[in-house]
């Protein structure tokens, strides 16, 4: 940003909206990762993405947006594929394996604000005489969530220092990748998109996260679980094929 001179001021009710995706990132990754060390990354980040229910209903009650029954079908039906997916009676389950279960659903509420906070910001922060670039929301709002996942970390006495060359290696490429580019590509989506129908595409994430785990975790899965996984892309076309609706006018929060 600093290379490109594109620097922008952000207006006063862009940085108070900031604050909503700088405290749902943090969250949302802290509760993720406690997720993925008690049931696997595939399943929490399937679980995450209930984040389209709540992005749903932010749709409708910030945005004015209307979901229709090819939307709503679209997701019920992606949903009991990720019911089908969970797989084992929940009473069977280990109280760790239950509590990640849980943490992986909290993740989609914050999951969900974050999206909505950074759509949100976008749009406040564009509305000046001087368009701010979306990596500059994403910039800050990085360096925000950093902050807070950093005294996170130092409250539970976490190390800070990865312990190999090729630890750091994972991270940069985490980094320039997971974190960089993909939410560069996500943000400018958002802010072409009604904010559910992006919390739906945002789907393909988990179903990807699944199939990874079982490719190179070697996690067994049964044919119930196969069916799941079906049964979710289907929504996912379901929903992602309904008619395109007229926009709405904007409104003042």
């Amino acid at each position: 940003m600093t290379l490109r001179h594109n620097w922008q001021a952000l207006p006063g009710k862009a940085w108070r909206w900031l604050a909503v995706p700088v405290l749902a990132f943090a969250i949302d990754l802290w509760m993720w990762h406690q997720s993925i060390l008690r049931i696997g990354p595939g399943l929490a980040t399937l679980l995450a993405n209930a984040q389209v229910f709540f992005m749903a209903l932010a749709g409708v009650l910030l945005f004015r947006e209307r979901l229709g029954p090819r939307f709503v079908a679209g997701v019920l039906l992606a949903f009991f594929g990720l019911w089908l997916l969970l797989g084992a009676d929940w009473a069977s389950l280990p109280p760790q394996y239950r509590g990640g279960v849980w943490l992986g659903l909290a993740t989609g509420v914050a999951y969900a604000a974050y999206n909505v906070g950074i759509k949100r910001t976008q749009a406040l922060a564009g509305a000046g005489r001087a368009r701010v670039p979306v990596e500059q929301v994403l910039c800050l709002a990085a360096f925000g969530s950093a902050v807070c996942l950093g005294a996170i970390g130092w409250a539970e006495g976490e190390a800070f220092r990865p312990p190999s060359l090729h630890a750091w290696g994972v991270l940069l490429a985490l980094a320039a990748i997971g974190h960089c580019l993909s939410w560069i590509l996500i943000s400018r989506a958002m802010g072409a998109l009604p904010v559910a129908l992006a919390g739906l595409l945002l789907l393909a994430q988990p179903i990807v996260a699944y199939l990874l785990d079982v490719l190179l975790f070697d996690v067994p899965v049964s044919p119930r679980q196969w069916l799941g996984l079906a049964v979710s892309l289907a929504g996912i076309f379901v929903a992602g094929v309904r008619g395109r609706q007229p926009p709405l006018p904007a409104q003042e929060p």
